[in-house]
Parts: C-alpha cells; structure tokens; sequence
C-alpha cells in the first residue's frame, strides 16, 4: 500500500540492477524498501540477474511483485553442504559443491553435452556446462510477460535489459517502450559462458549484458528524450576493497573489479556531458529571441538540456567469511542476510532522502552515497 507521507521524487523513478548471480538477493531487499516507502519504479533497468529481478518486478502488478520475487529465491535456495575441513576457504568451495556438480533447482542444470569435452563442436546454443531450461520455466510461470509489454498508457512499468552479441562484440540495450521482450531477452541477459549458453535472438547469439557492462546506468543517461531522473543503483560488487594477500583472495578481488569497475566511469563521464549541456542552455538564454530563432543556432541549442539526476548508490555490504564464490551462494542464509541489507539500506537511504536537498543548477549529475 502506498505509505501517502512519502514525499514526492524529483523525475521519474528508475531502478538500476547490477549482475551478480546470488548476489542478486540483495535487489528483493532494495526493492521491498522501495515498495513499502510508497515510491514505485516508473523503469527498470537490469543486467543478468538484475534483469530477471527486474521481469518479476516489471511483469507483475505492485501488489504482487515482493511475493514474485521472493518466490523465484524460495525456488533457487540450496541448503548448504554439511561439511567443514577446518581450512578457510576450502569450506565454502565444498558447501558450493554440489551447485558446481548439480547445478540450482529452478534456475540451471548440468549439460550433459558438455561431456564430449572442450573441444567439442556443440553450436554456441549448446557450448556450456550448464543448461538454463529451468530458468526459462520458472520466468514462464512467474513473469507475466503480456503486462510488461503492454503498451502506453496501460503499462505499469518500462523495463530494459542488457546482453551482448557473442559474435560482433556489441552491446544492446532491448527496451520494452520500443519493442516487445520476452523470455528469451531475460535468459539472453543473463547467459553468462561458459557456465550457460548463448540464446539466439532474430539469427543472432546473444550473451550475458555483464560481460560489457555489469551496471547498465548508462541506459538511463543516454535516454531520449532525456528527463530529471531519481536514480536507485543497487550495486552488488565493490569496486574498492583491501589489499589480497593470497591466491584465493586475488580470486575474490578480481571478480569484485571485473564485475563493478564501469559504473564510476560511466558517471564521472556523465557528470562532464551534463556541465557542458547545462553550459549550452545558459549560453542559449543570453542570445537574443532573433538569435535564438536561426536554424542553425537551434540546432546548436538541442545538444543543451536542464534535466537533474540523482544517482542514489546503494551497495551490498560484505559478508562475514565471503570469498570469489559468493556470486553462487544461494544458501538460504546468504540470501536471506543479502535481502535483509538490501532493504535496511534503502530505508536508512529513503529516510534521509537526500535528493531534496539544494543543489548547484549547473550540476546535472548528482551521487548520494
């Protein structure tokens, strides 16, 4: 029910999902604070497991969304193995053991194709050592794929995934507002190799978005038309961290960069572009209305624009005995603490909503963090 003391956002609402496999638990959390807050996404935008978080929010009604997405972890959860050596690290590669070897109720199983070994010409649908058939079932039955492509003004929400052709190298960015999605743009998203296979699109194969670009916010900043925009990035890895000192730890702090590393980039990138649109408006207001009115000068002044976006960063804290493996912790406590933090930090960050503070005018790009 929407919470009616919930002041009003500055823009749209847009909800960026990070890739990150088990990780994801922590968007069920962002999204339930949201939800309970009263503040509804108007736009989705995910890669990976952020794009099927985002199906199950974009392709149901508001009342059923936190139940969808809770259901689809209820599926996916396996209770950790009962074993411990005693050496750090060796327990938690053991416990995930049986993911490795079994695969993951409801989301993917092993292929038995992949026994013909590395060399063996499966087709890129089939060169994987995991099937996602599961996957595809579970999006069937909780993912209402006619609501999320309804169109305007009967559109609920607008959702865009990400995923990369396997053969050009490219990066595509598939937007219910322009075209209709369906299961196999989710599955495409989050086809990540070797582990799963590509999924062919329109002829073409198609993988996981994360392997470009893991946090797909530039989606929102090249937008056209571009609006005043009330960003939540619910980032799952930590672009930052310690020093490793040993082999498993290098594992650890690898993927974390591999997976988190573009978003900064792609905002102080943004923050430069906006100055210099903002810069364009001001310079357009000091011509004369006969200056304003030359074709040659609109066109100039069209690269100006006034919009404001607040990036509020959202970030899942580190767990206690976490390694390189944790993407893959789908044990029911590893989701449960990942949701639990995911909603305590959106609330503590909606509580101090800091977008209603004053802000530089020639600031287009504003982080909270």
């Amino acid at each position: 029910m929407k919470n009616l003391t919930t002041p009003p956002t500055p823009g749209q609402v847009v909800l960026v999902l990070q890739g990150g496999g088990a990780l994801g638990a922590y968007h069920c959390g962002v999204y339930e604070a949201l939800h309970d807050a009263g503040i509804e996404p108007d736009w989705v935008i995910g890669t990976s497991i952020g794009a099927i978080n985002g199906a199950l929010i974009a392709g149901n009604p508001p009342e059923l969304r936190s139940q969808r997405l809770q259901e689809f972890w209820q599926k996916i959860e396996k209770p950790p193995a009962n074993v411990n050596f005693g050496v750090w690290g060796f327990g938690n590669m053991l416990a995930n053991l049986s993911t490795y070897t079994q695969g993951v109720p409801g989301f993917f199983e092993t292929n038995p194709q992949a026994m013909g070994g590395l060399n063996a010409k499966l087709g890129v649908e089939h060169a994987s050592y995991y099937s996602t058939d599961p996957l595809r079932r579970t999006l069937a039955e909780l993912v209402d794929f006619k609501r999320l492509n309804a169109k305007a003004p009967h559109r609920a929400m607008r959702l865009t995934v990400g995923c990369v052709n396997a053969c050009s190298g490219v990066m595509q960015y598939v937007d219910s507002r322009d075209e209709p999605l369906s299961i196999d743009h989710i599955m495409a998203s989050g086809a990540l190799p070797p582990a799963f296979p590509a999924v062919r699109i329109d002829g073409d194969p198609y993988w996981d978005g994360g392997l470009y670009s893991n946090t797909p916010i530039e989606a929102v900043f090249d937008d056209r038309p571009r609006h005043d925009s009330l960003i939540f990035a619910a980032n799952v890895w930590h672009q930052s961290g310690p020093e490793p000192e040993s082999i498993w730890e290098v594992m650890g702090r690898m993927k974390d960069i591999q997976y988190a590393s573009r978003a900064d980039g792609h905002i102080r990138r943004q923050k430069q572009i906006h100055r210099l649109r903002h810069t364009i408006g001001q310079l357009g207001e000091r011509l004369s209305p006969q200056q304003r009115a030359d074709p040659e000068v609109r066109a100039l002044l069209a690269w100006g624009c006034s919009t404001t976006m607040h990036v509020v960063h959202l970030v899942a804290p580190r767990l206690e005995g976490e390694d390189h493996t944790k993407d893959i912790d789908f044990s029911p406590t590893g989701v449960s603490a990942r949701r639990e933090a995911g909603r305590a930090d959106t609330e503590r960050m909606i509580q101090r909503a800091p977008w209603r503070e004053p802000t530089d005018p020639m600031k287009g790009v504003i982080e909270h963090r």
